[in-house]
């Protein structure tokens, strides 16, 4: 029977006839070449998928052995300080930390602090973290205030220098120390601070642009030569965060800049425009305003300022005396009085070369818009900060009387 099938009629493929075999054997042939090319297909397919295979495994295997891996496990590396601006997102954040080396993708960072609804509090400003933590380590640094660096607040009225009060003799922390105390930052086990003396240096420098003084202050400043005193007041009071690793170049840029978009912001330039007096003059009315009196008295006492000026009389304050000498005492001496410095307004007609402390925002609108009136001189009268304003300078004398009975003044004005 198989000997009759294979002499039936098969398709054969067309081309001239092989000589010397017979038609079954041609059929046969044919077949054994299909065959053999059906296994070679296979073959090669197996081939390329153990191919494909191979290498899919082997990439898997090296991205798992020494590639980035999926998150970081273990207490990290080293200490880094790392900036949250003010906007940013859980993306912005996390792209900052993968910049820096603290997480391993941006994507683990953004699921953990999804993860963790006290991340919607977290405050612009500097932390401290460690590079290659896992993820959520570095959320719980973050939401961690303790790792919060370079936070400060300056009170109004304080000084470029620490001020000491004559009759307790306690020292009252100057901006630069404040500065100084803030960018105290223990790194890896070693604590780094910069030193009020560099501070002081860097704002002695010979560069006010490179320090950001804005350019209504450049001209007052620069008069002031090498003395660091010519960036008192452009420092504004308030809450401030600086870099800790920052060179005190840098850092005194970062205060100085922000602080000149504060006063500017608050209406400053314009302001300045409208009373014809520079926005610098108005800074150094402000600071004496603070310095002078009660947040209840600031806009008269501001007046007593512009009407004593405008009648060209001196000032005669005792903050302006007791400024240079870094030191705070209600009455001064006749020999202070009488020493000529570019701050004492008992020496010299006009305003202290520079503010004598950074004011508050109160007491820089009093300067800004001062009360109507025909004041010329004001005295506290007793310790409840009660003050009395006149014009008349023998009603003056009268209203210092009762302060020295009061016990506030030892001497007249």
């Amino acid at each position: 029977m198989a000997d009759d099938w294979d002499d039936r009629a098969q398709p054969v493929a067309v081309g001239p006839p092989r000589r010397g075999m017979t038609r079954a054997a041609r059929i046969r042939a044919e077949r054994a070449r299909r065959r053999r090319r059906t296994v070679a297909a296979l073959s090669v397919a197996m081939l390329i998928a153990v191919v494909i295979g191979t290498v899919f495994l082997g990439s898997r295997l090296w991205h798992s052995m020494f590639g980035a891996p999926s998150d970081y496990t273990g207490d990290g590396v080293s200490d880094v300080v790392i900036q949250v601006h003010p906007g940013d997102s859980a993306t912005a954040i996390g792209q900052t930390l993968l910049d820096a080396g603290v997480v391993a993708t941006l994507d683990g960072f953004v699921t953990a602090a999804s993860n963790n609804s006290a991340m919607a509090a977290i405050q612009p400003g500097f932390y401290k973290v460690r590079t290659e933590i896992p993820a959520g380590s570095a959320v719980d640094r973050l939401i961690d205030p303790a790792n919060r660096v370079g936070n400060f607040t300056i009170p109004e009225g304080r000084q470029l220098d620490d001020m000491t009060d004559v009759r307790t003799g306690a020292v009252t922390p100057g901006v630069l120390s404040l500065i100084a105390q803030a960018t105290c930052t223990d790194l890896d086990g070693q604590q780094s601070c910069v030193s009020v003396d560099d501070l002081r240096n860097a704002a002695s420098g010979d560069n006010l642009e490179a320090l950001q003084v804005p350019q209504w202050a450049i001209e007052p400043a620069t008069a002031m030569g090498g003395d660091h005193r010519r960036l008192e007041g452009l420092i504004a009071a308030g809450t401030w965060d600086v870099d800790p690793s920052a060179p005190p170049e840098q850092i005194l840029a970062s205060l100085i800049s922000a602080s000149s978009a504060r006063y500017e912001a608050s209406g400053l330039l314009d302001t300045a425009a409208a009373m014809n007096i520079s926005p610098y003059d108005v800074l150094v009315v402000g600071s004496l305003v603070q310095r002078e009196s009660l947040p209840q008295d600031f806009p008269k006492v501001a007046r007593v300022i512009y009407n004593r000026l405008a009648e060209n009389r001196k000032l005669e304050f005792d903050s302006t005396v007791n400024y240079s000498l870094d030191r705070q005492e209600i009455a001064t001496t006749d020999a202070d009085r009488a020493r000529v410095t570019p701050w004492n307004t008992y020496a010299s007609f006009g305003l202290p070369a520079t503010p004598i402390s950074s004011p508050s925002e109160a007491a820089l609108a009093a300067a800004e818009r001062p009360e109507p009136g025909d004041w010329l001189f004001f005295v506290t009268i007793d310790m409840q900060g009660t003050t009395l304003f006149t014009r008349e300078y023998e009603q003056h004398l009268a209203n210092i009387q009762v302060a020295q009975r009061n016990g506030v003044l030892d001497s007249a004005r």
